[in-house]
């Protein structure tokens, strides 16, 4: 059980500790502490919101220029070195994989900036 009490501070004294505090008298002290905000604040943290969204977004861009860049990169590996094909192909589909994953990451983190905060 945890026991809060009342201090008082006095000019030339050390800490004085009064009555040992009820939970109600805890209660009532925490209660009356209420979480206010304005409509500006409000309207502020929104457009933060989507501002921080819209710059987590812009990984998918990279995402989809990284995948055109690994299959532009197989179609000059195949017309250099057919013989090649199994193993390009192989690096091409990690290499979209990995591109698509943190496309996804993106997609994540902008939605739970929208619909976490």
């Amino acid at each position: 059980m945890i026991i809060f009490y009342d201090i008082y501070l006095q000019r030339g004294a050390s800490v004085n500790l009064t009555r040992p505090m009820t939970n109600a008298v805890v209660a009532q002290r925490f209660e009356t502490r209420q979480f206010r905000t304005t409509a500006t604040r409000q309207d502020i943290d929104q457009a933060a919101k989507y501002i921080g969204a819209g710059a987590a977004a812009v990984g998918a861009a990279g995402s989809g220029s990284g995948i055109g860049t690994v299959f532009g990169s197989l179609i000059i590996g195949y017309a250099r070195n057919p013989s090649l094909k199994n193993n390009l192909f192989t690096y091409a589909v990690l290499g979209f994989a990995l591109s698509e994953a943190m496309g996804l990451f993106c997609f994540l983190l902008a939605a739970g900036i929208l619909f976490a905060f």
